[in-house]
């Protein structure tokens, strides 16, 4: 019986609201181009990090294999890319089609595991992937009909959801032999290098860019990490997976709800019908593929 010290569901619900800021942000530091935004998010991570691994978790780096360092690059790597494709995207669509778009990374992540472990999907899971995908299609036409380049987007935030399951993938294996932050500070690490020297290649200008700009590479590195994913990382002992990918898949209403405020972003007739659709699907999805478990509340 496991008793975690507060209600884990409240770290859910807390979580899911601050990683719906992720995609607003980025809007806020539209000066910067997607690769710079990505580099700071991840660098910021680091270096608060770092005290606390360093002075906690250090002996951990003696312990990484050759095999996991490997597969650390290669997270690494993928999750540089997740951030440059969908951060790129919110420059071309809308917060809410970019944001429900990247949010079908759970039914990539399951196509994976068939084409790699070969684990099978009841019929449940197939017709509510279907569903979810017919929805993508909706937005991705509606938005095509606005512009070419608002599908351009859509097909970026795809590309993205693509390889952030690729991150996840590649680091299960790892995660069973690293603690949760050493794991996060070497990924996060290795990413910001990928960044730092795709920049390089671009030409991007590491400095230069307006002061709010810098609050949003700051508020990017604490709220949605920190509040965000860390929370679901800490929650996921004491609840479901299938619980923290239901409160997940609330973030692109949450998103679109604050573009609404913050950008003005309105939604489309399109936007309501596909986004409807996918997460639909999503719940259906994510339900078909659950466990069940229980979990108990301190009373403190």
């Amino acid at each position: 019986m496991r008793i975690p010290p507060f209600n884990p569901y409240i770290a859910v619900v807390i979580g899911v609201i601050a990683v719906s800021s992720s995609a607003v942000l980025v809007k806020l530091a539209d000066s910067s181009p997607a690769p710079i935004i990505a580099n700071y998010r991840l660098l910021f991570a680091v270096i608060i990090m770092a005290p606390y691994i360093f002075i906690k978790n250090r002996h951990e780096f003696r312990l990484i294999q050759k095999r996991d360092w490997v597969l650390c690059i290669l997270a690494g790597i993928f999750l540089a890319c997740h951030f440059i494709l969908w951060f790129e995207s919110l420059n071309y669509t809308s917060v809410a089609s970019s944001v429900v778009l990247v949010t079908l990374q759970p039914i990539f992540a399951f196509l994976g595991t068939y084409l790699f472990f070969k684990e099978r999907f009841s019929p449940g899971a197939v017709i509510s992937m279907v569903i979810a995908l017919l929805g993508s299609v909706i937005i991705s036409w509606g938005d095509f009909q606005i512009s070419g380049m608002a599908l351009f987007g859509d097909i970026l935030a795809l590309l993205g959801a693509v390889t952030v399951t690729a991150y996840f993938l590649l680091g299960q294996n790892v995660r069973k032999r690293l603690s949760l932050m050493t794991y996060t500070f070497v990924v996060y690490g290795i990413s910001s290098i990928t960044l730092i020297l795709y920049n390089i290649i671009l030409q991007n200008p590491f400095f230069g860019y307006p002061a709010d700009n810098w609050w949003a590479f700051l508020a990017l590195a604490i709220i949605p990490t920190f509040f965000g994913h860390t929370l679901f990382n800490w929650a996921i002992k004491w609840v479901s997976t299938s619980t923290i990918s239901m409160g997940i898949v609330f973030e692109p209403i949450g998103a679109s709800i604050l573009a609404y405020f913050i950008l003005d972003e309105q939604i489309t007739g399109s936007q309501w019908l596909g986004g409807t659709i996918v997460l639909s699907g999503l719940f259906l999805f994510i339900m078909s593929t659950s466990r069940k478990r229980k979990v108990t509340i301190s009373q403190k």
